[in-house]
């Protein structure tokens, strides 16, 4: 979201609306009615957890960037986060409630009485369970990122596209927002704010012609608008977004891949790099292949939105009882992270060959995090492509007639085309493929050099009962081999291989070891 820096402002504020909201809150927190409450305020919101429910009130006060000065504005407040959220998390939120007024002057939520306050009532969640909690506890799983991307993609698949130019314009405001931000109470020194504010305009200039014609494509919509960890929850172990903007459309009136760039900055903000990168691979997978074509905006939009981050952690230094070493240090964190993102490092083509079951896919996940420029390396696997070429499910067999060798050279045709795209807009690329044959591994030599790029090729090799060994354990997996194909696949003549040949008949961490040590002696 935008800088949302200032303190809390009630100027003009009308005092009969401050005591109402200071005698509700009362009655919301009165132990003998509501024994057990925990009250949380934010700047614009005090909620109140009362066993099963939630009740969240829009708080009486004025922001450059919202205003609820009113019951009016109040009220209309909670019926728009209903409309935006309850699509989004029909199991958190229920309804707009009124806090209502007898004649004898007591208090009730939902009653029969005037109407002197709303709030949204929603069903209480595990606070504990945010993915910021998660993600500071340990490692976040494959499938929960997974998980992650899908709920992403998902919403924005339902998004309604909005007018794109007034989205691109607001970026250098966004930028010397940041830079306003960053420079409260001198934390950070004036040269770093400024070279990242630099270096911010720059990307700007150079991706401004790639995000307006994603613009006229469809991809500026009504987004969530504020999707970092801590508006992601895992309920009922799958990940629910929630808290949306609602307070201003144009703040969430963004690019796709810009609300989807504020998880990947959070993940990689607490080193949950192959959480991140998973995110990354399975939205690109799941959404319009238009999204591999602007990759090249994603460090400038994870790098603003760290510096938001950033600042406003800055602004929260002013209220009172917080640890303020913690929130500086957490502060810095993201201003470095931003720094980092805005210039990522040259990209830079891998391909993974060998027989069916030597763990080619494996190791592509496995190294994928750890090849910049974050949040790692897009994978493009053989057999999924073959699968979208012929609209089937990932996991669906196809018949042998999908695997003639005119498919296969289009496989592969394919396979250099996505990665000639990813690599064209600055982000590498790890292909997964057989690469059984001298042309095809000739053909990775050729799009390295038209590209511009280092190669780096391994190949696989484990003897035929370990492969047959994996190939019958697999699950729910998007290869269609056989322990009767990797047999045929013995009468394979590879020919001469330039690539590095990696023993891979050991344990996956093994492999990996061996690769990351061949990638970088290539640096």
């Amino acid at each position: 979201m935008m800088s949302s820096t200032q303190d809390t402002s009630t100027q003009d504020i009308s005092t009969q609306d401050i005591s109402v909201q200071e005698r509700i809150f009362a009655f919301l927190t009165d132990p003998t009615r509501h024994p057990g409450v925990t009250r949380i305020d934010t700047h614009a919101a005090s909620v109140f957890l009362d066993g099963s429910r939630a009740l969240k009130i829009k708080r009486a006060v004025r922001f450059p960037f919202l205003d609820y000065s009113t019951l009016e504005k109040r009220k209309a407040a909670c019926e728009e986060e209903i409309r935006i959220n309850q699509p989004l998390a029909p199991q958190i939120y229920r309804r707009v409630v009124a806090i209502t007024e007898d004649r004898d002057g007591s208090l009730r939520i939902g009653g029969d009485g005037s109407a002197i306050e709303f709030a949204v009532e929603m069903t209480r969640f595990d606070e504990n369970r945010t993915l910021d909690h998660l993600a500071e506890a340990g490692p976040l799983g494959a499938d929960l990122a997974a998980g992650i991307a899908n709920a992403i993609s998902a919403s924005h698949a339902i998004a309604p596209r909005v007018e794109m130019f007034r989205w691109i314009g607001t970026i250098p405001a966004l930028i010397d927002g940041n830079s306003e931000g960053l420079r409260r109470g001198g934390h950070f020194t004036t040269t770093d704010i400024d070279e990242l504010a630099r270096a911010s305009h720059h990307a700007f200039m150079h991706v401004r012609p790639l995000l307006e014609d994603r613009g006229r494509q469809g991809f500026v919509r009504h987004c969530h608008g504020d999707l970092h960890l801590g508006n992601i929850a895992l309920i009922d172990d799958q990940p629910v977004l929630f808290d949306a903007i609602e307070f201003d459309p144009d703040m969430a009136s963004v690019d796709v891949l810009y609300d989807l760039g504020f998880t990947l900055m959070d993940l990689l903000c607490y080193e949950q790099q192959s959480a991140a990168n998973i995110v990354l691979n399975r939205y690109l997978a799941t959404t319009e292949a238009e999204n591999h074509d602007a990759l090249g905006a994603l460090p400038l939009f994870m790098s603003i939105r760290a510096a938001i981050r950033a600042q406003v952690l800055l602004a929260r230094l002013a209220r009172q009882h917080v640890d303020q070493a913690e929130i500086l240090e957490d502060a810095r964190r993201y201003f470095r992270l931003a720094q980092a993102l805005i210039n990522p490092p040259a990209p830079r083509l891998i391909a993974i060959g060998g027989l069916s079951g030597t763990g080619k896919s494996v190791l592509a996940r496995m190294l994928a995090p750890l090849v910049p420029p974050q949040p790692g390396a897009v994978v493009l696997r053989s057999d999924v492509v073959r699968k979208q070429l012929f609209q089937a499910k990932e996991t669906d067999r196809l018949p042998p007639s999908a695997y003639q060798p005119d498919v296969t050279a289009r496989i592969y045709d394919t396979l250099a085309q996505r990665a000639r795209c990813v690599l064209a807009q600055g982000h590498s690329v790890i292909i997964d493929a057989v690469f059984a044959r001298q042309s095809e591994r000739d053909g990775m030599a050729a799009l390295a050099r038209a590209c511009n790029v280092p190669l780096t090729g391994f190949f696989l090799v484990a003897d035929l009962a370990t492969r047959q060994a994996r190939i019958g354990n697999r699950r729910d997996d998007a290869s269609d081999a056989t322990r009767e194909v990797a047999a045929l696949q013995e009468h394979y003549n590879i020919g001469d291989l330039a690539w590095t040949i990696v023993d891979a008949s050991g344990t996956p961490e093994q492999t990996r070891e061996q690769c990351g040590i061949a990638m970088a002696a290539d640096r």
